[in-house]
């Protein structure tokens, strides 16, 4: 046993970042597994499978921790820029309200255990530094300790007593809060956090229905249809005014397909390619003829493409007058098949009023969607490729933001580099939906961020603190350690119950959000985001975040001062 560590603490000396990785599979196999409705998740189980390689000796750059964290919290604000700006307001109070109780608890919680179990207030500082995971209460504390007029060994003892208190609690500080969001949460409420975000996600969508990943409507608006024509002399004008927006799009004549126009006229036994409304199409089939199955020869590929409407004299019509206001040979065979605005899809009726920068899904061949493209905007073409230079900027920006430091009396209060990361994100967020030719991310592509940042950034802490955490409580006893793990759940139950009953939250999704964000805790937004299967949660983690950030950071001075 003792050559395996031996030979382990070589190779993870020789590579540290073998140790992450392995962090990584073990923690996300290990979180897979379900006990009843419990299960730990990839967060959590990647910071114990740290914990325990962390035994056999593993130094580690914290560099590669603050990187991995600042892409996580950058990619979580960019998802959700849109959303949080338009949500900001009066609506946001609950979330401040429930930052300010977890903040209060957290402080009468931790004062309350330092004078039972007569905690000096190094100890005391250190508990709520770990128990809630603000780092931030370890510099405030420390210099509130250092104003108290001790003799400056007694101060270095106490401030060492901070690292302590910090080192034993940090772990389950972290995962303490996952355990209460993921499982504890969803029992409360009775309902699942996925369900939950599916209907926030519809209600924000104004009722209409966003397919998920690989969903297909069973009864498609847009149909093609094939009929057989019964009666000779029509001609293709006459067949399209049957019904509005019904196209004839292809005429197969002797087996052959012909070149039509609007005055061409129709056989007896020509095969008619209708496209259009399905009720509308259905409705002109029936006039026209029999319809057929597949024909050999009669085959049309659809273009769909999303355009930026930038035309200004759009501005303030409704999407009946923007659609008069083009000829009818320019909208021929073109059908509005979406209208997004601000990010949010939008039921595309024809009262609708344009804003510019709008989004329209157009639908049609090729060529038809190209012209109206052309003249109505400016087509967003798919890509895969990020933009580096926008985002590298807004990473870059967001750290540079968290350096700043303002003083409140002798308290430094700071964003810090997740605050500063999170704002740009909001605001690069908010600012490339507001601009889409712009800063491009694919959604895969900022999923890969949230998820390796935040699972990699909670491994590497795992790995750095691990063998500490575990000497300590070995030398110090469980005591402080199950002290720890009251200062952890005790404000955050607190905080649950205020948020469900007083401030009667009624959607689990955006409930675990604020949770979360009241705590500061980022891996259990985390395993929220995983659950819910989208960005509902983000936005009342985001306002929760800013105000806890800001809240729990004064508690060093106040648990110095009461405990």
């Amino acid at each position: 046993m003792h050559a395996l560590t031996h030979s382990l603490s070589n190779l993870f000396g020789a590579c540290p970042e073998i140790a992450l990785f392995l962090a990584l599979v073990i923690g996300c196999w290990i979180g897979r597994f379900r006990f009843g409705s419990f299960q730990l998740g990839g967060v959590a189980g990647s910071l114990l499978a740290a914990v325990l390689i962390s035994q056999v000796g593993v130094h580690i750059d914290s560099g590669i921790k603050n990187v991995l964290f600042a892409l996580f919290i950058y990619a979580v604000g960019y998802q959700s820029g849109p959303q949080f700006f338009r949500s900001l307001g009066r609506q946001s109070l609950r979330e401040i309200l429930m930052a300010v109780v977890l903040a209060l608890s957290g402080l009468l919680t931790v004062v309350a255990v330092a004078r039972l179990f007569h905690l000096d207030k190094g100890l005391s500082a250190g508990l709520a530094a770990g128990g809630l995971t603000q780092s931030a209460i370890i510099g405030t504390a420390g210099s509130s300790l250092e104003k108290l007029g001790l003799p400056l060994a007694q101060v270095q003892q106490l401030q060492g007593n901070v690292a302590v208190g910090y080192a034993v609690t940090y772990i389950f500080g972290s995962i303490g809060p996952i355990l209460l969001c993921i499982n504890v949460l969803p029992w409360l409420m009775k309902r699942s956090i996925r369900d939950d975000a599916l209907k926030a996600e519809a209600e924000q969508a104004g009722g209409v229905h966003v397919l998920g990943e690989g969903e297909v409507t069973a009864l498609p608006t847009l149909v093609g249809r094939v009929y057989r024509v019964a009666q000779a002399g029509l001609t293709i004008t006459a067949v399209e005014n049957w019904a509005a927006g019904v196209v004839v799009e292809q005429v197969l004549r002797n087996g052959k397909t012909t070149s039509i126009s609007p005055d061409f006229t129709l056989n007896a036994d020509d095969q008619v390619l209708l496209v259009g409304q399905r009720t509308n199409v259905l409705a002109t089939g029936q006039k026209l003829g029999q319809e057929l199955g597949d024909v050999p020869g009669m085959s049309l590929s659809l273009l769909r493409r999303n355009v930026v409407l930038s035309r200004p004299d759009f501005t303030g019509k409704t999407v009946h007058e923007c659609a008069q206001s083009l000829s009818s040979a320019a909208r021929h065979g073109v059908y509005l098949v979406a209208f997004l605005r601000d990010g949010k899809t939008l039921p595309a009726s024809p009262d609708m009023t344009v804003q510019a920068g709008d989004i329209v899904t157009l639908l049609g061949t090729s060529e038809d969607v190209q012209r109206v493209a052309a003249q109505i905007g400016t087509i967003l073409v798919p890509s895969i490729k990020t933009d580096l230079i926008f985002h590298s900027l807004g990473v870059a920006l967001g750290l540079l933001v968290g350096l700043g430091v303002v003083h409140l009396g002798s308290i430094p209060l700071t964003l810090g580099s997740g605050g500063g990361a999170l704002l740009s994100g909001l605001l690069f967020g908010w600012y490339q939906n507001s601009h889409p030719l712009k800063g491009n991310m694919p959604t895969a592509a900022s999923a890969l961020l949230v998820d390796i940042g935040l699972a990699g950034f909670v491994a590497v802490t795992g790995l750095q603190s691990g063998q500490q955490a575990i000497q300590t409580i070995m030398q110090h006893g469980i005591t402080l350690f199950l002290l720890g793990v009251v200062v952890t759940l005790l404000p955050l139950t607190l905080t649950m119950l205020f948020g469900r009953y007083v401030l009667r939250y009624d959607n689990t999704a955006i409930f675990a959000g604020a949770l979360a964000g009241s705590r500061s805790a980022n891996p259990a937004f985390g395993e929220v985001l995983n659950k819910a299967g989208n960005a509902v949660p983000t936005t009342p983690f985001a306002i929760t975040y800013a105000v806890a950030n800001v809240l729990l950071t004064l508690l060093g001075p106040l648990v110095v001062a009461f405990s």
